[in-house]
């Protein structure tokens, strides 16, 4: 080994002892004849002193060296002299003196500055990125990811979990999102697929009897990537036999509590976690995942809306809309300038406007509130009485403001969802130090695809409808509900899973409901339904997603942070400069032609 002990390792009980340092020079410092280097390696970094009286060669060799440059130094570890230690810093109360010094490689000037935490152009961080990884807070996320998954094998090993791993390259299935396909040398015409999850494998491991596999499961998914979604991901794949909802929600919850607990104690953990139904997440929160760490819960005023003379309500109600609304606290002394830009927050959200209710004055009760105390464009079209009963119905008191949006349900509750967690930051209700962690549940097994013109999958294709609506998947599918479930955290959803079909007979009825002809089911999804043929027992899942995980636990809302090597936003790699093209002769071996090309 070129060093005996890591930079970030050294102590005060190491004092007195010659070691050897490998590591990157992190920040050179002259004084004088002195030079003071801290050396940086993956463990933190310490200072070393070269004294040209002491160690004359090894003074000379740093005089010329700058940072990033690669050193190997022999030196001894002393106390830092009082007044001058960094408490900081883990190696803060010890220096290490050299004795020699070897330039082990040389570096160009960085594009960025390694030794400091500025922005830098996302661009260029990935462009660079084994320069960006050098970074104290990308080396942390690394070693904190390395900790995440040690921590998850462990626990689930202790728990009789068995890992297996699945192949990446199999058929391609609809699983909700495009294919990436792999063309095949061998089979011209013929494709494989990388998995958009191991859906049908792990399901097939159910029928083999194996009852407990999990993996750390790379995923594809040829989609646009979003801030906190790219197009491929890493993801804890976990599937049981013989279990029922309530047996994984356990495990996760457990899992993910001792996690936190364990590697950043620092987070708070509200247990236990709470259970929304799905129609009651949408009803007082507007999404499928809620941000439970404030509330600015929502009321659907439709009943009272609908007494007003104003128009727009009237006209989202008589459409088959809806008028939702929440209330922002001792936020009423708004400016006009300050209710404009929440207008235009909704807009961008996909309402198509924002109305509001400011409550001027000071008194608690509504009861005392005059027409003069209230701000609003809805002034001359609702009664005081009315304004009264939307505050009311929102749990508004005088000094409030009251957030409206009328519009198509969808549209409305995503719009107003938007707006409530704008308002959750702007009035810093949400502590950053706290996972709220929700499960949500009974989702429907189905969702109208006004595109397509037929249903889809609200989750995928292999749920189990509960038993009570399993007579009204034909005649009924858009009130079926699904045995189904999603883990949620601050506005993040976590994890998605469901308990399983186990018989070829209802898989196939969901199949047709979904639009396939029984060829197509054959095709697709032959070997599933032929293995629920031999034996299958009832089974369940759920997949968590390692690099959400991760985001939460680093506080950052850009997946890409927590990546090794991502891809960007519009799915291209700076470092390796993919996707790109390839040679002619490649694709002749493929058997592939590309049309309209440009090189």
């Amino acid at each position: 080994m070129l060093k005996t002990i890591a930079c970030g390792k050294l102590r005060e009980e190491h004092s007195g002892q010659i070691v050897t340092l490998a590591g990157w020079v992190h920040r050179r410092r002259d004084h004088g004849n002195l030079i003071f280097i801290d050396l940086r390696d993956r463990e933190g970094l310490v200072q070393v002193i070269f004294n040209p009286e002491e160690a004359p060669d090894a003074h000379t060799i740093v005089e010329s060296v700058r940072n990033e440059w690669v050193l190997q130094v022999t030196g001894q570890v002393k106390p830092r002299p009082e007044g001058t230690t960094n408490p900081e810093l883990p190696t803060g109360y010890v220096e290490v003196t050299a004795k020699t010094a070897v330039v082990l490689s040389k570096s160009k000037t960085p594009p960025f500055y390694v030794n400091e935490e500025d922005d830098v152009d996302e661009l260029v961080r990935l462009k660079y990125r084994y320069l960006d990884l050098r970074r104290p807070k990308m080396r942390d996320t690394v070693i904190l990811r390395h900790k995440v998954v040690k921590f998850i094998r462990d626990y689930l090993d202790k728990r009789d979990f068995l890992e297996v791993e699945t192949p990446i390259l199999i058929k391609s299935t609809p699983e909700g999102a495009r294919d990436f396909l792999v063309p095949s040398r061998l089979y011209p015409g013929k494709f494989y697929a990388l998995p958009q999850s191991p859906q049908q494998l792990k399901q097939l491991l159910m029928a083999a009897g194996i009852e407990k596999y999990f993996q750390i499961a790379r995923c594809f998914r040829d989609e646009d990537p979003r801030a906190d979604r790219v197009v491929e991901h890493t993801q804890l794949d976990l599937e049981m036999s013989f279990v029922e909802e309530e047996d994984i929600l356990n495990l996760i919850e457990d899992l993910y509590t001792d996690l936190v607990q364990s590697i950043v104690p620092e987070k708070t953990v509200m247990k236990p976690f709470p259970k929304l139904t799905y129609a009651d997440s949408m009803e007082r929160y507007g999404t499928d995942k809620p941000d439970l760490r404030f509330g600015l819960e929502m009321s659907n005023i439709s009943d009272i809306a609908d007494q007003t003379e104003f128009k727009v309500f009237k006209s989202a109600i008589s459409n088959g809309g809806i008028v939702k609304a929440f209330s922002a606290p001792d936020c009423g002394v708004y400016s006009r300038r300050q209710l404009d830009a929440l207008v235009d927050l909704a807009k961008q959200g996909g309402a198509q406007g924002l109305v509001w209710i400011a409550l001027r004055g000071d008194q608690d009760s509504l009861e005392t509130l005059t027409e003069e105390q209230v701000n609003s464009p809805i002034s001359r079209y609702a009664t005081l009485d009315q304004i009264k009963a939307i505050s009311k119905a929102v749990g508004a008191k005088v000094g409030d403001l009251v957030l409206i949006v009328a519009g198509p349900t969808t549209a409305t509750n995503v719009a107003l969802s938007s707006l409530r967690t704008e308002m959750g930051k702007r009035l810093e209700l949400a502590d950053p130090n706290v996972l709220y962690f929700a499960f949500v549940v009974d989702f429907p097994l189905f969702e109208w695809s006004d595109t397509e013109g037929r249903w889809d999958a609200a989750h995928h294709a292999f749920t189990m409808p509960k038993a009570e609506y399993v007579d009204r998947l034909e005649s009924d599918p858009g009130n079926v509900i699904a045995e189904c479930y999603d883990l949620v955290c601050n506005g993040l959803e976590c994890a998605s899973g469901s308990i399983r079909i186990h018989t070829r007979e209802l898989q196939e009825r969901v199949l047709k409901v979904l639009g396939y002809t029984t060829d197509e089911i054959e095709q697709r999804f032959g070997q599933l339904l032929t293995a629920f043929e031999y034996g299958t027992p009832p089974h369940g899942g759920i997949a968590p997603g390692l690099d959400r995980l991760l985001m939460l636990l680093m506080d950052t809302d850009n997946v890409r942070d927590v990546i090794v090597f991502p891809k960007t936003q519009s799915a291209v790699d700076p470092l390796f400069n993919a996707p790109d093209f390839v040679e002619q002769e490649q694709l002749n071996d493929l058997h592939i032609k590309v049309q309209d090309r440009d090189r």
